[in-house]
């Protein structure tokens, strides 16, 4: 009889580690004639595959840090479930090409998914992947209420607050942010990522495990441009106010205004400007009334 051959810990399959956010790299500056040489830390970007019951859904190019409150945050925002109880099981896995968050949901939510028959496979920032319809692409953000008024002040403090808070952009400078801030409480939580799609689903997802937070009574903060799915996207967490650093596109005003989110864009430490449900901030006794161009 043959003596099956034994085995040692050197003989195994080397389990791959979920990669570190930030590298550093060798470079070569140059700057007024001059030549010098050195580092510099930069994002990593990870395939990150998002399975539901076995099957790959989406395969996106992420930051590899918050997997699992990007897989529930992508899964609400896309529509895939409706709360986070939905997930039966969510495990994050190194494999050798990136990362798998394997997600295992009811089977009615897996028969409504399968019948979309919506696969992607999404590049950094991609926010309509596979979209298979010009009107799914469009399609209506969902109805955001909320009484909530906040200080023309309060929303620059806000803001500022956000700029502190982003760890992985303070040593790479080349990753968005999203931010859910309440009135009275603060910056309750911030996501990153080189996708700023990627950054406000993490958001989403992590303000769903937040205890206390009542998104109908907060704002979100972005350090990117506003367009139509980030709107849609924040329908779906329900906040009533967006405010963001950069300009919104025309698409993303006219949802906002259907919605009824209160967009405030271009914000800096003087001021903002506001394009949809201005009522939701209030500017203050010294208001006047001037043309811009």
């Amino acid at each position: 009889m043959t003596k099956a051959p034994s085995l040692s810990l050197d003989d195994l399959p080397e389990i791959p580690d979920i990669p570190e956010p930030v590298r550093r790299v060798a470079r070569a500056v140059w700057r007024e004639g001059e030549v010098a040489q050195g580092e510099r830390a930069v994002p990593e970007e990870t395939p990150v595959a998002l399975t539901y019951n076995g099957t790959t859904h989406a395969v996106m190019m992420a930051s590899p840090i918050d997997i699992e409150a990007f897989a529930l945050g992508f899964s609400l925002t896309e529509g895939i479930i409706r709360s986070a109880a939905d997930i039966l099981s969510l495990d994050v896995i190194a494999v050798e090409d990136g990362i798998e968050a394997r997600m295992w949901i009811a089977e009615e939510r897996m028969s409504l998914l399968g019948a979309r028959r919506r696969y992607l496979a999404g590049p950094t920032g991609c926010g309509l992947c596979g979209v298979e319809s010009l009107a799914e692409a469009v399609k209506p953000a969902a109805q955001v209420a909320g009484d909530l008024t906040i200080e023309a002040s309060a929303l620059l403090e806000a803001m500022a607050a956000l700029g502190p808070a982003q760890t992985l952009n303070h040593e790479t400078r080349a990753v968005h942010a999203a931010g859910f801030y309440q009135p009275g409480a603060g910056l309750l939580a911030v996501a990153e990522d080189v996708g700023r799609h990627n950054a406000l689903d993490k958001l989403v997802g992590k303000v769903a495990r937040l205890p206390g937070a009542n998104p109908a009574s907060g704002v979100l903060l972005l350090t990117s441009r506003v367009s139509i799915e980030m709107v849609q996207k924040a329908a779906v967490l329900g906040v009533p106010v967006i405010a963001a650093v950069s300009a919104p596109t025309s698409l993303a005003i006219r949802t906002a205004e259907r919605a009824g989110i209160t967009l405030a864009a271009i914000v800096r430490s003087d001021g903002f400007e506001l394009f949809t449900h201005p009522r939701r901030i209030s500017l203050g006794t010294n208001q006047r009334q001037a043309h811009v161009a």
